[in-house]
């Protein structure tokens, strides 16, 4: 027993560290105990994904929610576009919120938001606003109002160059377009002379370090103005400098283009950046490389600074164009087995082969970049043999979270836990957790949640042993004495992420009449329909295969909706329940009628919302096995089949099994983003 409450504490001990970070969750809320609620929200450009809060303050902690204009008109819980993640008490400066819904320009309401049942986990929406509503001060809600004007937004930070490419950090387009670089004559109004080069078709959306190749090199330094531009006519090219600007002009916001600006250098050393790093001794990642003529980034071991120029190699990236590369993942081909000192090196790829020759040819081809000393151009940094994991978030149907990339030294697992990790609770937070992993690099790693999420929650994906080596998960039921957390220097292993839920259905195997059947429970955040289709929808019969829709259910959480079949079942059936949007704002289904132009699916992860589960006829005929309420529930293998038969669908052309299966999917997620960019 005493054993279990050392782990348990210790457990609690480091998350509570990672979250909270240095300062401690103590004195966040030490500093904010005589400060009321409050939240400040300034007028802005944004793309559409994201708005940035610029300071709330929290005295017991909580969340700051993005409202829409319709707010004000009282709809309450459908007005929420966006939530942060969990905050610690205290105050936070420049809060990045991701939207969930597409938004039109209009004044938006940053609101403070408590965390009433204290679970860390923002369910305002899914129940029905019973739980973390507002602050209040003196009976008035805390909020900030601003208009934001939804269009694009620009970041660029200064950088070298060999003169031919560079780095846009990050793109949010509210639409799709690109992102062209001007040079500095731009500022005397050298409109089309001033453009250097552009990106490609960029869909609408978040796109982080976008590398442009300029069509003009730079021959000296400059100030570079990267600038987002439209794609008004529609045909994904760029065609503002041939049709002297009446297509694909720049986004605007007020009346001004929008842009940044840095100053860019011309250099011709390279250079590298590598932090000391966990991992599970089988990649490494090199925070930044710059290769003035390309080539690679190599990672060479301790035994480098013995002599051992060849010995000590133990991995190296891809070919690498040229100029800045961040986040370069090196796979090792000889795995570390113990921490180590690795040196990441840039290296040139000097007989252009694109191919990393430096030891086959004994050291005559793809030698280091050398600096103006002759030393190579490299950095160390103490690598922990551990484990290490990537998770970013993104849409999630509430069933299964991926996770980009797991590294594990000797084997085990990728944990779900859900916010109340931060709070201590250890086991309560454990949301689902993959199958067993050998040791070594897996990359979008699906785990199915044991416990769904109804919001868009902050999740943490933890790297667990398998201490007993029974390639069972054993850890909750162990009371914590098997199957830990893979720690490094003190600290657990694990990534956050924000999973986006807008919609959530639940519907089990059930007996029917035929003429009804039950959905167990949904929630829609932003309303709309639950629809039964039956299962010719596998067929490709998307919209011949609705057998019936609910009536218009609002905002929130709905459980046990009855849904009456237009046309009966006769026979033993999987249906499929599905979440469908209100996007003409009618409240009237009129997906069939408008052929999928209105009212089409929520999509999550590229395709619908929506859960199977076997419809039993009394007296029909026997359509298949039963399958138990867990099996029907949970949708994961089937969205898995869909998502390959989609994914193979233009190799094996119109005769390949399931064919129909990629054109139910395609059309609904067709019309589904159709439907969105309409609201």
């Amino acid at each position: 027993m005493r054993k279990r409450a050392l782990t348990v504490t210790l457990v609690v001990a480091m998350v509570v560290s990672a979250i909270a970070g240095p300062a401690g969750a103590a004195a966040a809320a030490a500093s904010a105990s005589d400060h009321q609620a409050s939240v400040t929200f300034s007028e802005q450009a944004s793309g559409g994904s994201t708005v940035v809060v610029d300071e709330v303050t929290l005295p017991e902690g909580g969340f700051v929610t993005i409202h829409d204009g319709t707010l004000a008109d009282g709809n309450v819980l459908g007005s929420v576009v966006g939530t942060s993640a969990y905050l610690e008490a205290g105050t936070h400066e420049n809060v990045t919120v991701h939207l969930t819904d597409e938004v039109a320009d209009g004044t938006f309401h940053a609101m403070a938001h408590k965390d009433t049942d204290g679970d860390r986990r923002y369910t305002f929406v899914s129940e029905n606003g019973e739980v973390d509503g507002p602050y209040t001060t003196d009976g008035d809600i805390v909020m900030d109002d601003a208009n934001v004007t939804v269009s694009a937004s620009v970041s660029f930070s200064g950088q070298p160059s060999e003169g031919e490419y560079v780095i846009v950090d990050r793109v949010e387009l509210s639409e799709g377009g690109f992102v062209t670089v001007h040079d500095s004559s731009l500022l005397d109004g050298a409109v089309f002379d001033s453009i250097r080069g552009t990106s490609e078709y960029l869909e609408a959306g978040v796109h982080e370090d976008v590398r442009i190749q300029l069509d003009e090199p730079l021959e000296n330094d400059d100030t570079l103005v990267p600038m987002a531009h439209r794609d008004t006519n529609d045909n994904q090219q760029y065609d503002f400098p041939s049709t002297d600007g009446e297509e694909d002009g720049p986004f605007t916001a007020n009346g001004d283009a929008v842009v940044d600006s840095a100053q860019v250098e011309l250099s011709d050393e390279a250079s590298v950046t590598f932090d000391a790093q966990a991992s599970g001794g089988n990649a490494v990642v090199v925070e930044e490389v710059y290769l003035p003529n390309g080539g690679f980034v190599t990672a060479h071991d301790s035994s480098l600074g013995d002599g051992a120029v060849f010995d000590s190699i133990r991995g190296t990236s891809e070919y690498l164009e040229p100029g800045i590369h961040r986040d370069v993942v090196v796979p090792l081909d000889d795995s570390l087995a113990e921490d180590d000192a690795i040196f990441a090196m840039a290296h040139q790829d000097t007989n252009d082969n694109e191919a990393y020759d430096f030891p086959d040819s004994d050291g005559e081809e793809d030698g280091p970049y050398t600096n103006d000393d002759q030393n190579p151009a490299m950095d160390d940094g103490n690598v922990t043999v551990s484990a290490a994991v990537h998770y970013e978030g993104g849409s999630a149907d509430g069933y299964t979270v991926t996770v980009d990339r797991v590294d594990l030294s000797e084997g085990g697992f990728v944990t779900v836990h859900d916010a109340s990790l931060g709070g201590g609770a250890v086991f309560e937070s454990i949301r689902g957790t993959s199958e067993y992993l050998e040791a070594g690099v897996h990359e979008d790693v699906e785990v199915r949640l044991d416990e769904p999420v109804r919001d868009t929650s902050q999740l943490f994906a933890m790297a667990h042993q398998d201490t007993n080596d029974n390639e069972a998960y054993d850890f909750p039921d162990s009371d914590g004495e098997e199957d830990g957390p893979y720690t490094a220097n003190g600290d657990i292993v694990m990534d956050a992420g924000t999973a986006q839920v807008t919609a959530f259905v639940a519907a089990s195997a059930q007996e029917t009449d035929g003429e009804t059947i039950v959905v167990n429970s949904v929630t829609l955040h932003d309303g709309g329909f639950v629809t039964v289709h039956d299962s010719t929808l596998a067929d490709g019969a998307v919209l011949d295969s609705v057998r019936g829709t609910s009536e218009y259910l609002g905002p929130g959480t709905h459980e046990d909706v009855e849904i009456t079949l237009d046309d009966p079942l006769t026979e033993d059936d999987t249906v499929f329940a599905m979440a469908h949007r209100d996007t003409d704002g009618d409240e009237s289904y009129d997906f069939v009628t408008s052929e999928g132009a209105d009212d089409g699916p929520y999509v999550a992860a590229g395709g619908p919302v929506m859960v199977t589960a076997d419809a039993s006829v009394a007296g029909g005929m026997d359509g298949g096995d039963e399958t138990t309420a867990e099996e029907t529930e949970d949708m994961s293998e089937e969205t898995e089949m869909m998502n390959d038969e989609t994914e193979t669908m233009d190799e094996t052309g119109d005769d390949a099994p399931g064919f129909g299966v990629a054109v139910a999917l395609v059309a609904l997620l067709a019309a589904a983003l159709v439907a969105v960019r309409r609201d």
